[in-house]
């Protein structure tokens, strides 16, 4: 059986517009099931076990802010971490789709989940070819979000002929992790491009173009064309 695993996280939230959220994002990981990904994943799992994180979640923004468990970790280690889950995105066969919306350009959390499902609906459509060649598709998501889990059933039920949804755990898959990590790139890049960085931006990646050219340009050779 032809199988395709997505895998979606979401960053921000369905409040109002506020400056310190201006900005929701939904990234979808997509990985064909019969191409192995396994020794990218052991290059990964054997650099983070190294480094002390061997069972435990690479959680991106985080990481930038040195919130949580990374509250003492130096910049220099987490960039490291960052770029550990960058290369294996990077060096893997897969692909993704993200999906950025202004908060400020909608009146409400059901103007924006409108848009969404429109959004996810035509891209799904615009490569239908694609998507029919896997007899099914299972999709993985960690239901942080009642809103999302809505909208991807509504949508998915529609556009197309077999899928399962399952809740994922983001430690146990590294392509959830990686779709944590495209969320983060994509607030990155608006940031970047409203010169807008922050002290922990810059603190993390050493300088605008240290980030474009090491982070921001390279990853678009990942993305699923429209």
């Amino acid at each position: 059986m032809h199988e395709l695993s997505i895998f979606v996280d979401e960053s921000g939230d369905f409040g109002n517009y506020a400056k310190h959220s201006p900005y929701y994002v939904v990234t979808m990981v997509f990985h064909d099931q019969s191409v192995d990904i396994s020794k990218q994943l052991d290059i990964l799992n054997e650099n983070l076990r190294n480094r002390g994180y061997g069972n435990t979640a690479i959680h991106s923004e985080p990481l930038i802010r040195r919130e949580e468990i990374y509250e003492n970790v130096p910049p220099n280690e987490r960039r490291a971490l960052f770029s550990k889950l960058y290369y294996f995105v990077l060096h893997s066969d897969i692909k993704y789709k993200t999906f950025l919306y202004e908060k400020i350009h909608y009146e409400d959390d059901m103007k924006l989940q409108a848009k969404m499902a429109k959004d996810l609906s035509f891209f799904l459509r615009n490569h239908r070819d694609y998507f029919q060649e896997f007899d099914k598709v299972i999709v993985y998501y960690d239901n942080g979000q009642r809103q999302i889990t809505r909208m991807l059933n509504a949508v998915l039920a529609t556009e197309l002929t077999d899928f399962e949804m399952r809740k994922v755990h983001p430690v146990n898959y590294r392509l959830f992790q990686a779709a944590d990590l495209l969320c983060t790139l994509a607030l990155l890049q608006q940031r970047y491009d409203a010169n807008s960085l922050t002290r922990s931006d810059l603190l993390m990646f050493h300088s605008r173009n240290d980030l474009r050219k090491d982070f921001l340009k390279r990853i678009k050779e990942k993305e699923f064309r429209d």
